[in-house]
C-alpha cells in the first residue's frame, strides 16, 4: 500500500472543453495538472455519467443507464471508489444538487444543496476546511450553476425543436459563456482554498466535466442528453498529483479510466470478488509509456417529441480519436464521421465502403454483448 492521500473530485456540471481551452483560469489550471482535453463521457447527462466515473464501468453493465436508473446501480457487483476508500477508513463526503448524482452508500456525509439558492463558493470552502481536519478524506463537490442556468433559461422556455433557440446561436453562446465564466470564478476560489489549506500537497485532485452543453449546433438538441455528438460527449479533465509535473495528454481517454487510475495511484488492488470493470488505469500514459487507445462508448435516450426521455438508451456511439460511429435505434439509422477532419460532425460518411465503418461496428457489437440492459 502506498502512502494514503486525500481524493478530491470537483465536477463542473455542463462544462464544455472548447470553453475551458480558451478560459484564462482553466488555462492556468492546465499548467498545474495533467490535462486530458479528449475525455469521453459514457453519458451526456449527469447521473449515468457520474455512476460510470466512480465505478469504472459503463452504465449498460452497472445498471445506471438512464435518468430513471440511479437507484438501479448494481452495488453488489460493482464496487465504487467510495467503497474502496471506506475500507481504508477514509472520511467520505458528498455535496451536490440531487441525490441521483451518486449512490449514498459508503458516504459518511451526504448533503444536497438547493441549486437555485445556494452560494457554492462558501459552502464548498467549508467542506474543504472540514476535510483538512481529517486524517484521510474523499470529497466530491458538484458545481451545479451551469446546469441551473441552462435549466432556467433554456430547458424550461424552449423545447428541442424551438426555432427561436436554434436561430439565435450568438445569443446562446453569450448565455453559456457567462455561465462558464462564473464556473471559472468558482474554480479559482476552490484552487486558492486548496492551496491555503495545503491540500494540494497531500491530495489527488480530479477536476472534470460530466458532459457538455449544446449552444444550438444540431437542431433537435437544445442542451444535452439527446444526441452523441462531441459538443456533449467530449469533455475535459485535469488531474493534479503531488510531485508530478504538468503535461497535456491529447490521446482519447474515458471517464471510466479515472477510477482505476486513482486506485493505482493509491496502491489499491482491484477487488476480484466484484465484476470486471471497463476502465483502464492511465498511469502508463501519465508516465510517458505507450498505451493503446481504447474505444470510447457513449449512449443516451433521445426523447424525440416526448416531454421526458425513454427509460432505455436509443442513441449510441463508439469513438476513437479520429472516427465516430453513431447508431440511432429510434429510426435504425447510422452516422459515421471523420472527427479529425470534420470535428463539427457535418459530413455523414456511412455507407461509403470505408473499412473503419465495419471495424467500429464490430467494436460496437462487442460492447452490446456485455450489456445487461433489458428493453422497457
Amino acid at each position: 500500500m502506498k502512502m494514503k492521500k486525500n481524493v478530491i473530485i470537483i465536477l463542473i456540471d455542463g462544462g464544455r472543453v472548447d470553453y475551458a481551452e480558451t478560459s484564462k483560469i482553466f488555462k492556468t489550471l492546465e499548467n498545474l495538472s495533467i490535462f486530458f482535453p479528449q475525455t469521453i463521457t459514457y453519458a451526456p447527462y449527469t447521473n449515468a455519467a457520474c455512476h460510470a466515473l466512480i465505478s469504472g464501468s459503463y452504465g449498460n453493465r452497472n445498471g445506471t443507464y438512464s435518468y430513471w436508473h440511479s437507484s438501479k446501480f448494481k452495488n453488489q457487483y460493482f464496487k465504487t471508489l467510495m467503497g474502496y476508500l471506506k475500507e481504508l477508513n477514509y472520511f467520505t463526503c458528498f455535496n451536490g444538487h440531487s441525490d441521483l448524482i451518486l449512490p449514498q452508500k459508503n458516504f459518511d456525509e451526504y448533503t444536497i444543496h438547493d441549486e437555485n439558492k445556494v452560494e457554492l463558493i462558501s459552502l464548498h470552502t467549508k467542506l474543504l476546511e472540514k476535510i483538512a481536519t481529517k486524517k484521510n478524506s474523499f470529497l466530491y463537490l458538484h458545481y451545479s450553476k451551469i446546469h441551473t442556468g441552462i435549466k432556467n433559461d433554456v430547458l424550461i422556455p424552449y423545447n428541442n425543436f424551438s426555432k427561436d433557440y436554434f436561430e439565435n446561436i450568438e445569443k446562446n453562446k453569450e448565455r453559456y459563456s457567462k455561465l462558464f465564466d462564473e464556473a471559472g470564478n468558482y474554480l479559482q476560489n476552490m484552487l486558492d482554498k486548496i492551496k491555503s489549506l495545503q491540500l494540494d500537497k497531500n491530495s489527488i485532485i480530479l477536476i472534470l466535466s460530466d458532459h457538455g452543453i449544446s449552444v444550438g449546433e444540431k437542431f433537435g438538441e437544445r442542451a444535452y442528453g439527446t444526441f452523441c455528438y462531441d459538443y456533449t460527449i467530449k469533455t475535459f479533465a485535469y488531474l493534479l498529483i503531488p510531485d508530478m509535473n504538468a503535461q497535456k495528454i491529447s490521446q482519447q481517454i474515458r471517464h471510466i479510466d479515472f477510477f482505476p487510475t486513482i486506485l493505482d495511484l493509491l496502491g489499491i488492488t482491484l477487488d476480484k470478488s466484484f465484476s470486471e470493470i471497463d476502465g483502464m488505469s492511465l498511469l502508463p500514459l501519465i508516465n510517458h509509456q505507450h498505451m493503446q487507445e481504447n474505444i470510447a462508448y457513449s449512449e443516451t435516450a433521445n426523447p424525440l417529441k416526448d416531454m421526458m426521455p425513454p427509460k432505455s438508451p436509443n442513441t449510441k456511439s463508439v469513438r476513437t480519436s479520429n472516427w465516430k460511429l453513431i447508431l440511432n435505434e429510434y429510426n435504425d439509422s447510422k452516422e459515421l464521421y471523420n472527427i479529425s477532419k470534420d470535428p463539427s460532425e457535418q459530413t455523414n460518411l456511412i455507407g461509403k465502403n470505408l473499412d473503419i465503418e465495419s471495424n467500429l461496428w464490430n467494436e460496437f457489437l462487442k460492447i452490446q454483448e456485455k450489456s445487461v440492459i433489458k428493453k422497457n
